[in-house]
């Protein structure tokens, strides 16, 4: 079983005996998300698989607290808060702007990247680095806006 798996079970138990239903039922949506992903593909998740897939649930938790708030349901807004901080509490912490951008900057450099056309070459240095530490949305952005720049 991998390290965070078992950091994961042993959050639920702890959940359990203090009754934190709240919490209790996040990290069960957590483990069902993991499951779900090792029946559909027949494997045995390792860490960095659960940090992608925390770091998706963190995603589609931010992008639909807008929906929420412009619905007028902050109840709803807060709940997808609370479920990100809980998911986050397993993740590594999450590294600065600048710890971002000084990576961005050595893997362009390290990929020899000079155009749009190289940000595959970037992304793939850098996704293992970044993985559950930093928006991944943002990364792209930075790394395409400082190609353009290069190349333009």
């Amino acid at each position: 079983m991998s390290e965070l798996k078992s950091t994961i079970m042993t959050a639920m138990k702890d959940a359990m005996r203090s009754g934190k239903t709240q919490d209790l039922g996040v990290i069960r949506l957590i483990q069902a998300a993991i499951k779900q992903k090792e029946v559909d593909e027949r494997i045995q998740l390792q860490d960095e698989q659960i940090l992608a897939l925390l770091d998706k649930m963190v995603r589609q938790r931010r992008d639909v607290i807008p929906q929420f708030v412009a619905a007028g349901r902050q109840d709803l807004a807060d709940k997808e808060s609370y479920e990100i901080e809980i998911i986050q509490a397993f993740m590594p912490s999450q590294l600065s702007e600048a710890e971002v951008e000084t990576l961005i900057k050595e893997a362009i450099q390290h990929a020899q990247a000079s155009s749009i056309r190289d940000m595959a070459k970037v992304m793939q240095i850098l996704k293992p680095q970044l993985q559950g530490r930093a928006d991944m949305t943002k990364v792209s952005t930075f790394i395409k806006d400082h190609l353009s720049a290069m190349s333009g």
